[in-house]
């Protein structure tokens, strides 16, 4: 079978790299999978660059600069929409002429218009469009965040992301009825990566009556081990105490909570002195961790998943703070390393952590709270072969790569 993945990038974010994944998956299942990008950044054999930069980088600008109109020139969250309405033609691609299955993922940011996503349609693939975030079942924005007006039977308008401008007729209310229109006259199974996204699918007036399934991201579960392969000095980390880590490719990303973290390690701090946090990503203000009141190390951007596994390996508890996420990678990579995982109860967690002895979820915002599971799940320490076991069978890529084609099929 010959599929092709069309995406972004090939490296650049979560939904990226998870997209890489699952076409190596699909690969040692013994398919012609490959992955066209617009930014190509590994130099796999199997990844297709979908224009010169100079070319993709056309509809990337026409797309801002409508946004930024609608928008009334407001810069503060002009990356936070999307609206579709210029892209590649990529269906005049070989890759997609030749494929028997088009996947769609993450296809924003001028990649891919609606209707050019129409136009392949039309060519009569299988087409499933793989959903890591919320901008298929509202007008504009990417995560909804506290907004409804997705919810409701006139869809989104009035949209916060346009400021002065936003208006019953805004930017996003003619881009939610785009979508309508596309979803009624196509063919597209959609996946949610977590049954949290899938809920709130089910919850959009845009996307009801919907193909929607739900198929986990994929996860190379063998590259993590439970017993640490190098000493704590040669891994560059603390020496002494128990470790808490927290990992994210930008970790003062506003939607990974970051003050969340700081406040209740400090609270954690104040009861136990046997305790040391572990951060890796990139961080805009490193001068934010002088405000922790226990020990710690920053290891700053790591590249390689090996690096990576090591340090989920000497990890006794690995925590997220994010304010929403569809399907938290690093909870499932520390699980898979026997670390057992804190987080707060806003998304695709409860996918992850499904009964006691998987992990904690805590109320969203609730400090006090998830300092007090960050010490139970210190002092009750998990049992590491199982939690990588269990990962194993939920996330691993063998695994998902089997539900997927079992969908084609």
């Amino acid at each position: 079978m010959k599929i092709v993945l069309v995406n972004h990038s090939d490296s650049r974010g979560g939904a990226s790299v998870v997209s890489m994944r699952l076409v190596e998956a699909l690969r040692s299942a013994g398919h012609d999978a490959r992955m066209l990008v617009v930014h190509n950044s590994t130099g796999s054999d199997f990844v297709a660059t979908a224009a010169p930069h100079w070319r993709a980088r056309l509809p990337f600008l026409a797309e801002h600069l409508r946004i930024f109109t609608a928008n009334g020139m407001n810069r503060a969250d002009l990356f936070k929409a999307s609206t579709a309405t210029d892209g590649l033609p990529l269906s005049r691609h070989p890759l997609v002429k030749q494929a028997d299955v088009v996947m769609l993922g993450w296809i924003n940011q001028g990649m891919l218009s609606l209707d050019e996503i129409r136009r392949i349609a039309a060519m009569g693939k299988r087409m499933v469009w793989t959903m890591h975030d919320m901008w298929n079942m509202t007008g504009i924005c990417h995560h909804a965040g506290s907004c409804s007006r997705y919810m409701e039977a006139e869809g989104c308008r009035r949209c916060p992301l346009l400021h002065g401008r936003a208006a019953d007729n805004d930017l996003a209310a003619s881009t939610f009825r785009r979508k309508s229109q596309l979803y009624a006259e196509t063919d597209i199974t959609f996946v949610a990566v977590s049954s949290w996204l899938a809920e709130r699918c089910r919850q959009s007036s845009l996307m009801k009556g919907c193909d929607v399934r739900v198929i986990p991201n994929a996860f190379p579960i063998d590259v993590f081990h439970i017993a640490p392969k190098l000493s704590r000095a040669e891994a560059g980390l603390p020496q002494h105490g128990k470790l808490i880590v927290m990992g994210a490719a930008r970790l003062d990303d506003p939607v990974k909570g970051f003050p969340y973290a700081i406040e209740s390690l400090n609270i954690l701090a104040k009861r136990r002195k046997d305790v040391s946090a572990v951060f890796f990503g990139n961080l805009r203000h490193p001068d934010v961790l002088q405000s922790l009141h226990l020990p710690y190390v920053w290891l700053g951007p790591l590249s390689g998943k090996e690096r990576i596994a090591e340090i989920y390996a000497h990890a006794d508890v690995v925590m997220s703070t994010s304010l929403y996420e569809t399907l938290p990678g690093t909870l499932i990579e520390g699980q898979a390393a026997g670390a057992m995982p804190v987080t707060f109860d806003r998304g695709g967690q409860r996918d992850i952590i499904r009964a006691s002895g998987e992990g904690f979820l805590v109320p969203f915002g609730d400090n006090e709270a998830f300092a007090a599971a960050l010490a139970q799940a210190i002092d009750h320490p998990s049992d590491r072969r199982k939690l990588h076991e269990l990962v194993a069978g939920r996330f691993g890529a063998g695994n998902i790569a089997r539900a997927y084609l079992q969908m084609f099929s």
